[in-house]
């Protein structure tokens, strides 16, 4: 194991303690900063979707691109946005609204034979934001796959040597946001053939507080 569940609760107990109080609710981030790995290949690069078993205190906000009878069901499975071929025609038109949709929501899913006009014409905005849908397959019910992500986050590196990702929200016990700290950290366990020369540090800190380094 790369890092101690005890010593990531002492870390996040810190962080917290050494925090301001703020109007608003932050978030707790856990930071990995990786090393001896050539970013510029892509199979050393980390793109992946993560279930927390804790959440982070709020759901994470999930849409759906669907049809017909898929359709019903994502709105049923009380999805935060559903929306139909003729929608994504009209996003490609209107890029503003497209841009506020793909910030607002955390992930997308969509009916696999609609993946291809999305990516035409919606992949230069949903792209770079790593939101680009997880396919379903058509008439599925999309719920499961709903009610997953709601507590999930996506790690990605792209080419930087450091990644961030949410562990909770300051009012959640610290053992619950290191559990799902734990979580994140397997991605590089698994990743890698040697992740102990691969993890060069882990830190955690609220949304304005300071890093606290656990390892």
């Amino acid at each position: 194991m790369l890092v101690k569940k005890d010593d990531l609760v002492k870390a996040i107990s810190e962080a917290i303690t050494k925090s301001k109080d703020r109007k608003f609710m932050e978030t707790l981030e856990i930071a990995v900063n990786l090393r001896n790995l050539d970013m510029k290949k892509p199979e050393n690069r980390i793109d992946t979707v993560v279930m927390l078993p804790h959440g982070i205190g709020k759901p994470r906000k999930v849409g759906v691109f669907a049809r017909g009878e898929t359709m019903l069901k994502a709105k049923n499975a009380n999805a935060d946005v559903v929306l139909s071929p003729e929608d994504i025609d009209q996003l490609s038109k209107d890029k503003r609204r497209a841009r506020k949709i793909a910030n607002e929501i955390d992930f997308f899913i969509a009916e696999a034979p609609l993946m291809a006009e999305i990516g035409k014409k919606l992949g230069t905005i949903l792209g770079p934001r790593g939101k680009i849908p997880q396919p379903i397959p058509p008439l599925s019910d999309p719920k499961t796959l709903i009610d997953r992500l709601r507590n999930s986050v996506r790690v990605r590196t792209r080419d930087k040597m450091t990644f961030h990702a949410p562990i909770g929200s300051k009012t959640m016990k610290p053992e619950a946001m290191a559990e799902n700290a734990l979580e994140i950290i397997k991605v590089v366990e698994n990743k890698y053939e040697n992740p102990s020369l691969v993890l060069r540090s882990v830190f955690v800190k609220t949304t304005m507080g300071p890093a606290i380094r656990v390892v």
